[in-house]
């Protein structure tokens, strides 16, 4: 069963194209049209990403007329994934997430045309708000993007005392209660005693998800997303905190700038810069929990046997239009190459891991 690519077909004004390119860094969306199948929305649109504005082929973010979702979304994203040789990373991280039930966006290729020009292959990604949770049946809560490394669960960051408990965070969803909420979950984190924390932490965090992403996050060795490149959110009926992934195209054995990365460079434990990783992993019961999580991952999902068949049809549904992507048909013969690369990887990064479980108590 082969992956589908559906059309997307923007439109957009020669002066409103011309306004975003002269204010590359700017979030300030302008207008244009939309055509996908036999409906045309009405929307805003902006560039996306930090460094990747500089590059030839830009990642956007759409917004959509309150009245006229596009399938029950009011926002997406569309990455271009120029430095992935694969242009699946992401997509394969945020499959994988799901398999160890830890919630993470949806997401999707799609073939762009701006202007009836082929701007080639996308990944869409679903946002993560309120319209994400509603899709799931979960509860409504508060919503906030880790911006930069000061999302790092401390009160310091680089030796350095931190502006505020909350930078690093951007609020997506929600009120300054919520605000006052998170503040009040990181003083907990650092004032807590070693003692009393193992006990206190549970009533903020979802243990077994927080687990569960940072075994997502050290299999799939994404050096980025322990600090930044995640998502919070509060289950207002739990009262607890869940982790989600975000941004996750510098993984499975490639760097963001699409260069190789050894598979022992993220450690057993994750990158210990994130505070509350160093604090959870520090207390024996929960150290127990993520090796046995761990082990069965390596065991169960976290192989070549059950990547490959993924990997293959996603690669083979993808490749025609990547032929035809002309930012990136001229490396086709490093795209063919990356299904082997990716397998590779995944071998020595289980072995890896596994050796390390061995010392592991």
């Amino acid at each position: 069963m082969h992956y589908s690519i559906p059309s997307y077909f923007l439109i957009i004004d020669k002066d409103d194209l011309n306004c975003l390119r002269k204010n590359l860094k700017s979030d300030e969306p302008v207008f244009a049209k939309l055509k996908v199948g036999d409906s045309t929305y009405r929307i805003n649109i902006a560039y996306r990403g930090s460094y990747t504005r500089e590059m030839r082929k830009r990642s956007y973010t759409f917004y959509f007329n309150e009245e006229k979702k596009f399938f029950d979304a009011r926002t997406i994203h569309l990455n271009a994934e120029y430095r992935d040789p694969s242009l699946m990373r992401n997509k394969l991280s945020f499959d994988f997430f799901k398999e160890l039930k830890v919630l993470a966006p949806n997401s999707q290729h799609i073939r762009l045309f701006r202007n009836d020009e082929l701007k080639g292959l996308y990944l869409q990604l679903e946002s993560v708000d309120d319209l994400f949770l509603k899709k799931r049946n979960l509860p409504e809560g508060p919503i906030y993007y880790a911006e930069n490394n000061n999302a790092n669960f401390s009160l310091t960051r680089d030796g350095r005392k931190k502006r505020s408990r909350l930078s690093g965070y951007y609020q997506a969803f929600g009120t300054s209660t919520d605000d006052q909420h998170l503040r009040e979950f990181i003083s907990k984190i650092n004032t807590t005693s070693k003692f009393d924390f193992p006990e206190i932490i549970l009533q903020y965090l979802n243990i077994d998800t927080f687990l569960g992403w940072l075994i997502g996050a050290v299999c799939t060795m994404n050096n980025d997303g322990f600090t930044h490149n995640y998502s919070l959110y509060r289950n207002k009926v739990t009262g607890l905190y869940e982790i989600m992934p975000w941004d996750y195209d510098g993984t499975w054995g490639r760097k963001i700038s699409g260069g190789v990365m050894d598979h022992t460079y993220v450690p057993f434990e994750g990158n210990k810069e994130n505070h509350l990783i160093d604090l959870i992993l520090q207390v024996p019961e929960f150290r127990k929990m993520y090796k046995e999580k761990l082990e069965e991952i390596l065991e169960t999902k976290f192989t070549v046997g059950f990547m490959e068949d993924k990997v293959m049809k996603l690669h083979q549904s993808i490749r025609p239009d990547f032929l035809l992507d002309p930012y990136k048909k001229h490396k086709i013969d490093l795209f063919d190459q990356e299904p082997d690369f990716i397998f590779q990887f995944i071998h020595k990064r289980n072995e890896y891991l596994k050796s390390k479980i061995k010392s592991y108590d």
